[in-house]
């Protein structure tokens, strides 16, 4: 088997976001597997006229599986593009797995997440100093199950940023966990289709973002921030950049 089956993470919809590397492989691959329910289109425009392009959201695994060892024993370089970067709610974990079993070669490229392009439609840092140092990343529970340990309500006693995936439409009942342990003012932000041209940015607080998504009819594709990072007020800037403090490349104006 000369071929390969290279994962890509394309990006949270801007096609101008897709890696250098990516695109390369995208536009020399024989055959292109991308996740269509979530994959903007416009970001295969590079691949090849004679390309074989399949669009995952009517397979299932085994027939995705199938259309991957195929295309090796082929000796062909397999494209399967997954939305933002792969490693997160990617599902590549049981494709990874199949083709381990099978002896199948594949490669990983990272890709800009939703999260990245949701912080940036927010114009926020997430990470700001004595405001919040961490960032959790989650769901709440739906069809797939959660360790027990991770239900929202548990994460929230942190009072850390908190990037939620996947739950835009329940946010009703994502509120009511976090109000468990964030204040009601808490500010919050919602992201529908992150750098995509109809991107849509909406602020409130945990009194009333759930109105305010609703308004909005925004029931999924969505990105949900938690945190005072949001409206920070006044705070005291970092370390790396203070004229007092010296590290190994700058000495202090102190």
């Amino acid at each position: 088997m000369s071929g390969k089956v290279i994962f890509i993470g394309g990006g949270p919809g801007d096609p101008e976001l897709l890696t250098l590397k990516a695109y390369k492989v995208i536009k020399s691959a024989e055959i292109i597997i991308y996740a269509g329910s979530l994959v903007n289109r416009d970001i295969l425009g590079c691949a090849k006229e004679d390309a074989s392009i399949h669009n995952s959201a009517s397979l299932n695994l085994d027939e995705i599986i199938e259309l991957m060892e195929e295309g090796v024993k082929n000796g062909k370089t397999v494209a399967r593009v997954h939305t933002g970067d792969p490693a997160i709610y990617g599902a590549i974990g049981e494709q990874i797995r199949e083709l381990d079993k099978r002896g199948i070669e594949y490669d990983i490229i990272p890709g800009v997440s939703s999260l990245f392009a949701t912080a940036a439609a927010l114009r926020t840092e997430l990470t700001l100093p004595e405001i919040s140092q961490t960032v959790i990343i989650t769901r709440p529970e739906g069809r797939t199950p959660k360790p027990s340990k991770e239900q929202i309500t548990s994460l929230a006693s942190h009072q850390a940023t908190m990037c939620i995936f996947l739950g835009v439409h329940m946010i009703e009942n994502v509120v009511e966990d976090l109000l468990n342990h964030y204040p009601a003012d808490t500010p919050v932000g919602v992201v529908q289709k992150a750098s995509w041209p109809e991107e849509l940015v909406i602020r409130g607080t945990l009194n009333n973002i759930s109105k305010k998504v609703e308004e909005a009819g925004i029931t999924k594709t969505a990105m949900i921030v938690v945190g005072q990072v949001l409206n920070p007020g006044d705070f005291n800037a970092s370390k790396l950049y203070d004229a007092d403090f010296a590290h190994e490349y700058r000495s202090s104006h102190s």
